[in-house]
């Protein structure tokens, strides 16, 4: 490790972390069962057409429709049952001149019929059924290939597999798909003062906030968490928790132990793990600044502040597009809307700032409103509808100015 706190962009620390680390998504063969909220590693081609054959789309009779034309309520033609086809059987007749068939909704329509009445403008006694309006020819017939036709590209690689495209897959036929394997990700916090939710709250001690919440983003971004639980300000017991995560898991997320304090320890346990350790310590972002980036066995170790806010936002930087192109998914989309600022923001030159707000309603109009409780306040990201990104040239975002307001969600912290 170079040295500590030399802070850097995120952009020369994505930089610097993919030079050392080869990113790689899995893909495994799985059935349909084992597919649902996976992402497709494949083009899915339909070997056949859907539906197989013409079928009817209701309940009535197959006919020719010529043999209906001039057919009304005052004047219905008749014509001559000679048979049913019943959903799932397969006709072994054909429809002739002045013949008809009852169907049923899915049947596959009679050889010679291109049309079906539908069962409320008909009317049958015995084997004489009688039309009481004309139909065109095709009319309520769904044709063979109408919905898929073979060889049609049904989804494309890299669409999550949702209830819908599952009965899209499983129409064509398709027992496996090809997708991407979620990547393992364990989640470490680290800090002295933490307990798990749940246990008793002694004296000097908070509840573990980030170990929960970057599980559940981990969750968003289609990967796979294991908390591995809470490490101590401690050489040993950070180490143990940290090589078990490399040796069971893909990525490993570490919160806490980050900044130059005494009892921060993080940075020099990780690089004593493996070479080539530690690789970036220190953002050019606010809140964010004492986070780490590390590479040790050919896997990437990310070092989050402590600080719940600051954890969270900085997963979103730069963990999140890591885990979402390790799971198959696009770069997360964000909503965005251009409102004025309810109040002045200060900010530091030469760091990017990402400030939480809140949208308002004044005066009939919305506003962001600046949610400044500090990097260690959990409310200020549970309260907000979004952020905004002060670059680092700016100082003073001054108020009523009209600012970009990217909204949370599509897999990020929000």
């Amino acid at each position: 490790m170079s040295s500590f706190l030399r802070v850097a962009t995120i952009e020369k620390a994505r930089a610097t972390l993919e030079k050392r680390w080869r990113l790689r998504p899995r893909e495994a063969e799985v059935s349909l069962g084992e597919a649902a909220g996976r992402v497709l590693a494949e083009d899915v081609i339909s070997r056949i057409d859907v539906p197989p054959f013409d079928r009817a789309a209701f309940d009535g009779y197959a006919v020719r429709a010529a043999d209906t034309f001039g057919a009304g309520e005052e004047s219905p033609i008749e014509l001559t049952r000679v048979g049913s086809v019943r959903a799932g059987e397969w006709p072994k007749f054909k429809i002739r001149r002045g013949q008809c068939a009852e169907i049923d909704t899915g049947a596959p329509v009679p050889r010679g019929a291109n049309a079906v009445v539908m069962l409320e403008y008909s009317t049958a006694r015995a084997k004489v059924v009688r039309v009481l309006r004309a139909v065109a020819p095709g009319e309520n017939i769904a044709e063979r290939g109408s919905e898929i036709k073979r060889g049609t590209k049904v989804l494309k690689a890299g669409k999550m597999i949702t209830p819908q495209t599952l009965g899209t897959i499983a129409a064509i036929g398709r027992k496996r798909v090809k997708v991407y394997s979620p990547p393992k990700v364990a989640v470490v916090s680290s800090g002295v003062e933490l307990v798990d939710a749940g246990s008793s709250l002694g004296r000097g001690k908070i509840y573990d906030v980030n170990g929960p919440a970057i599980c559940q983003a981990v969750e968003l971004c289609g990967g796979e968490a294991s908390y591995l639980g809470i490490a101590r300000d401690e050489p040993r017991s950070l180490a143990t928790l940290l090589k078990r995560g490399l040796a069971t898991c893909d990525v490993v997320v570490l919160s806490g132990g980050s900044s130059a304090g005494a009892g921060d320890i993080a940075p020099s346990v990780v690089d004593g793990l493996g070479n080539p350790g530690v690789l970036v310590h220190g953002l050019a972002l606010r809140p964010g600044k004492p986070t780490f980036v590390a590479v040790v066995g050919g896997k990437p170790i990310f070092g989050l502040p402590g600080y719940p806010v600051s954890a969270l936002m900085v997963f979103d930087q730069l963990v999140v597009p890591y885990l979402r192109r390790l799971s198959g998914l696009p770069p997360a989309e964000r909503a965005k809307v251009r409102v004025k600022l309810a109040s002045k923001i200060l900010s530091a030159r030469g760091r990017r700032e990402l400030v939480p707000l809140k949208l308002v309603q004044k005066r009939q109009k919305i506003y962001a409103e600046p949610l400044l409780k500090g990097s260690g306040a959990i409310t200020a990201l549970s309260l907000a509808d979004g952020y905004m990104d002060v670059p680092l040239e700016r100082e003073i975002v001054e108020k009523d100015e009209a600012v970009e307001v990217i909204l949370f969600g599509g897999g990020g912290i929000g």
